[in-house]
């Protein structure tokens, strides 16, 4: 099948090669029934405590992130969570229908390094109750093309 820009879709096999293969990604999955699944350690910061990231992805349908340790609502302390999806909690690391993300990217240098940078943010958060990791849900008004994280996404080729 043929991506934005005429590119190729990458098969569930080649996404896992590719991940394998990068030196910047820990961690281990396969690719069973359609499905990829991947399981990975991410500390966003030297200093800031590991979580074990589980990545699943189906050809047609967005890789999805969840964190399986530690529990993120447990850290936020009855906090509700910034920046998520719920029924299952999931990251939400970019905008469905704004062309991030599609089949032809490879998720070694996008979702997974996109998982680095929610982290980040998170771990601010849980410090200051102020999200700084800028973004939108489906729905919600854009954000000021001041912020400096809608410039970058913007600027994305």
């Amino acid at each position: 099948m043929r991506g934005r820009g005429g590119k190729q879709d990458l098969t569930l096999s080649q996404q896992l090669l590719f991940m394998r293969a990068n030196p910047a990604v820990g961690g281990a999955g396969t690719v069973r029934e359609n499905r990829l699944t991947w399981h990975t350690p991410v500390q966003p910061t030297p200093l800031a405590r590991s979580y074990q990231a589980d990545i699943a992805y189906s050809l047609g349908k967005a890789p999805t992130v969840r964190i399986s340790d530690p529990d993120l609502e447990l850290l936020a302390q009855g906090r509700p969570l910034p920046h998520v999806y719920t029924n299952p909690l999931r990251l939400c690391l970019h905008l469905p229908g704004a062309k991030d993300w599609d089949a032809t990217k490879r998720i070694d240098q996008t979702i997974i390094p996109w998982t680095h940078t929610w982290l980040f943010y998170f771990e601010d958060w849980l410090s200051n109750d102020d999200w700084k990791g800028g973004g939108r849900h489906p729905g919600e008004e854009p954000e000021d093309p001041g912020n400096r994280a809608l410039r970058r996404a913007v600027a994305r080729p």
